[in-house]
């Protein structure tokens, strides 16, 4: 199985914004060997809604790679990831995203690249995440 890595909303922010280069380096490392990065749809829009404007240039770059893939929020990825929110050990308001975020991650068995990997951990101790620098 060809391995890929899914993006959550902290780095796909990451890689616009240039905080770190790790992401960055990631992008064009997978462009370079043909390594797919999955986008949850539900981490799109929350990346959409905190990037800042001059940056949203980048990011639509950033999805035209043809590594790059959106994972759709549609009637069944929005019932599974509510299951497996339901599940999880959050208190309070769930994370929408992160729920998707792991369903993508659980669904192609993939770590996820994140700035901060605790919402995923309250949903589910057990997938792989890489943590930005």
């Amino acid at each position: 199985m060809i391995g890929g890595r899914v993006l959550d909303s902290s780095a796909l922010t990451d890689a616009v914004t240039g905080k770190t280069v790790y992401t960055r380096a990631l992008v064009q490392t997978a462009v370079e060997h043909g390594i797919i990065l999955a986008v949850p749809a539900a981490a799109l829009m929350a990346t959409w809604a905190t990037v800042p404007a001059s940056e949203r240039p980048l990011l639509d770059l950033v999805l035209d790679t043809p590594v790059t893939v959106v994972d759709p929020l549609d009637a069944t990825t929005a019932r599974d990831a509510g299951v497996i929110l339901a599940g999880g050990r959050s208190s309070g308001r769930p994370d929408l995203a992160a729920g998707q975020v792991v369903l993508s991650a659980r669904r192609r068995g993939w770590p996820v690249v994140t700035a901060d990997p605790r919402p995923l951990r309250a949903i589910d101790l057990g997938i792989e995440i890489e943590t930005l620098p």
